[in-house]
């Protein structure tokens, strides 16, 4: 099946058991679009207390760098369920081009949106707990990873809609997709050597460095009492459509298509 990874048998079992975990629970943070808020949160903490157990292993300067971050969402992506045009068109009957690209980056919005919501919500609760300052690392850098891995499925369903499908196992396609995740731009699968199973020194590097604006950005959700879930929703709706507008106009040129002409969305 797209998007499923190969086992890595030279893996420690403990980490491959980790591993397992992690994209079990990003495959349904990504792939339940009407999950209500409860779910959301009790998957969320879940998430939380596993990132905690390894960030003790990743130790201080790692995690601090982005690097434990990006490792975590390179090791994941081939988990993210990506949707082909076939099926995308299965689940939105009538909709095609740019109408299809609108629904996908509008879902992907409010995923982001009620992942900022559900974060505040948890930290809101926690606020006065003492364990908030162990606590509230793992929940940020839960809370971040589920973001990137939204928008990156949102990335990687755009490119099938424009007909642009990137092909590969899934090792390579998720590493293709963190890429462009990482950098903010469109693949073009015709480029030679855009497809590989292992990120370059430069793509490393713009990947700590976008995780940890995504992880700036999700400190918002630390505000007491709820304020931090407005502002969490807020920041991630506005993040993930401006990401999307990137990688769409990208992929209009790697089409030769010219720009759509503006139209109202309705919100």
């Amino acid at each position: 099946m797209p998007g499923e990874i190969e086992p890595q048998e030279d893996m420690e079992p403990s980490r491959r058991n980790g591993s397992a975990e992690l994209g079990e629970l990003l495959g349904r943070l990504t792939a339940e679009e009407d999950m209500d808020r409860e779910t959301r949160g009790r998957l969320l903490g879940r998430l939380a207390a596993l990132l905690g157990q390894q960030a003790r292993r990743a130790g201080a300067a790692g995690v601090a760098r982005g690097r434990w971050l990006g490792d975590l969402l390179v090791e994941a992506a081939p988990h993210i369920p990506i949707r082909d045009l076939e099926t995308l068109q299965a689940h939105h009957p009538g909709l095609m081009g740019e109408d299809l690209a609108d629904k996908l980056v509008k879902a992907a919005g409010n995923s982001t949106t009620a992942v900022g919501a559900a974060g505040g919500a948890l930290a809101a609760v926690q606020f006065a707990a003492p364990p908030l300052l162990l606590t509230a690392p793992a929940q940020l850098a839960a809370e971040t990873l589920v973001v990137a891995a939204i928008e990156v499925k949102m990335i990687a369903e755009l490119h099938e809609v424009y007909g642009l499908t990137v092909q590969g196992n899934g090792t390579a396609r998720g590493a293709a997709f963190v890429t462009s995740w990482a950098r903010q731009r469109g693949i073009n699968p015709l480029e030679t050597g855009s497809l590989t199973s292992a990120l370059g020194t430069a793509a490393k590097t713009a990947l700590r460095k976008r995780m940890l604006r995504t992880f700036g950005r999700s400190l918002g959700t630390m505000g007491p009492f709820l304020t931090g879930a407005v502002a969490g929703a807020a920041l991630n709706r506005s993040a993930t459509k401006a990401l999307a507008a990137k990688i769409r106009h990208d992929l209009r040129q790697s089409m030769g298509a010219p720009p759509p002409l503006p139209r109202d969305h309705g919100g």
